[in-house]
């Protein structure tokens, strides 16, 4: 049995790129030390503690629909959505936990609580 290593994620909204373009599946990867150790020295990680999130994120992050890389900008050109629903996956991937994220039915708009599993 091989160590799963990456994940498959789909974005509650999604990220559109400058040309207009929705961008919701993606692939995350466990976090090394080194990912969560040497964003701490970016100036804009020392400017704004806040903005580790962004850098961490755009680490790990693979892949996301048909761009050819994520970077910091991507990532903060997310929808703040988005954004905690890819806060709630690192941790539920790297601290092996279930994670919970509130959502919204678009059909009915009824508010509810749910647990994502690896890969969902």
């Amino acid at each position: 049995m091989a160590f799963q290593t990456e994940f498959e994620f789909t974005l509650p909204k999604g990220y559109v790129d400058g040309e207009g373009n929705l961008h919701r599946q993606g692939l995350m990867r466990l976090a090394t030390a080194a990912d969560e150790v040497l964003p701490l020295k970016d100036p804009r990680v020392q400017q704004n503690p806040a903005y580790l999130t962004v850098i961490l994120l755009s680490r790990v992050m693979v892949k996301l629909g048909s761009l050819p890389e994520v970077n910091p900008r991507i990532v903060e050109g997310l929808f703040v959505s988005d954004l905690s629903y890819l806060q709630e996956f690192y941790r539920q991937i790297n601290d092996g936990g279930a994670a919970q994220v509130k959502a919204v039915c678009p059909r009915c708009e009824h508010a509810f609580t749910m647990e994502l599993a690896p890969g969902e």
